[in-house]
């Protein structure tokens, strides 16, 4: 897209580093100002926006057009999984809302295999403002499905800006940013670069990288099941153990990633570990505000989002000075910090809020 209106890399880097900083920012600003909105209306409003968002970029004329359109999409990430993340509680019984949660987001893991391969099958093939209209389309059809298949969802209760300042005074709160932080950081520091690295270290044709990729995203989608089966009864354990396996593949990538085996091997660890993330933090912000879920799902949304655009700078600051393998490092050091995080923690004899 950037050779299509002679852009830079860097300027190129916008499309992706945009969004997750305008989701961190609108995740809170149009929370709040929806509050009283039916959350399937505003859910409806956010995907209809998406939509809106693909077809801009499909039939843009300049770059600052398509960068428009990723404004859309920043502002629909935002709302959408601050809204969203925390529903299960209004969809299916106490018991079940675990399993919900995970449901909710297998979405992140099966974006990665089945959205990015679909986007690029239909860019290569077609062009990349075919992709995103076709995704347009896509988009539509699921406005309909949410509109025919979920239930008005009244909003109980307004989220106001004094019960998100009230929640970062939390000790359990600030605990669950840190540990976010530090885990997405470690993982978007290396995931985002993990392609040069199977291609300059591993020596990955094109064609494996994108074989290795999937088989990461299939591992991720157990992995979110698998944290969302354990993650209510053990929040802190498990989020510590997706931190040490994340920490551990990444450390060992640079020893055993120069063959074939050795990185698929640890690319399985890696994705069932960062499957279980997401349902991970949104559960501890969830248990340090059991009363206020939409008010947790917006600070995980937002603190998720911003870290990943500051992971990929990172990560790419860093590859620029170095190699794959130094990223690799520092970002399994940075899971294993979090490893520390959730240690103190405990060691603090901080208690959760018992589940219900």
């Amino acid at each position: 897209m950037g050779s299509s209106f002679t852009v830079s890399d860097g300027m190129a880097g916008l499309m992706m580093t945009m969004p997750g900083f305008l989701a961190a920012v609108s995740a809170p600003v149009v929370t709040v100002a929806t509050g009283r909105v039916d959350r399937r209306v505003m859910l409806g409003v956010f995907i209809l926006l998406l939509a809106l968002a693909n077809f801009l970029a499909a039939a843009a004329s300049s770059y600052w057009l398509v960068l428009i359109s990723r404004v859309m999409v920043g502002i629909t990430i935002g709302g959408f999984w601050s809204i969203g993340a925390g529903l299960a509680g209004q969809l299916v019984p106490a018991k079940s809302v675990g399993r919900a949660t995970s449901v909710i987001f297998s979405a992140v893991p099966l974006g990665s295999v089945l959205g990015v391969p679909l986007g690029t099958f239909i860019g290569d093939i077609a062009g990349w403002r075919t992709a995103f209209l076709v995704m347009g389309g896509f988009t539509l059809a699921v406005l309909v499905l949410l509109l025919v298949v979920v239930p008005p969802l009244p909003s109980g209760q307004a989220t106001r800006l004094d019960v998100l300042g009230g929640m970062l005074r939390s000790v359990n709160t600030r605990f669950a940013l840190v540990m976010t932080f530090l885990v997405v950081l470690a993982h978007f520091g290396t995931y985002t670069y993990v392609t040069p690295f199977l291609e300059q270290v591993t020596h990955a044709s094109s064609g494996l990288v994108t074989v290795y990729l999937l088989i990461y995203g299939a591992a991720g989608i157990a992995g979110n099941f698998l944290g969302g089966a354990t993650v209510g009864r053990h929040p802190r354990s498990t989020f510590a153990a997706a931190a040490a396996l994340i920490g551990g593949a990444t450390l060992l990538l640079p020893v055993l990633g120069h063959s074939d085996a050795g990185a698929v091997a640890l690319l399985v660890v890696w994705g069932v570990a960062y499957g279980a993330v997401p349902v991970c933090s949104q559960t501890w912000f969830s248990k340090a505000a059991p009363d206020s879920p939409e008010a947790s799902s917006v600070l995980f949304t937002a603190s998720f989002q911003a870290t990943i655009s500051i992971g990929a700078f990172v990560g790419g600051a860093v590859l620029d000075r170095s190699s794959p393998s130094v990223v690799m490092v520092l970002g399994g050091l940075a899971a294993v910090l979090t490893v520390l995080v959730a240690w103190a923690h405990r060691a603090g004899r901080h208690a959760w809020p018992k589940a219900s």
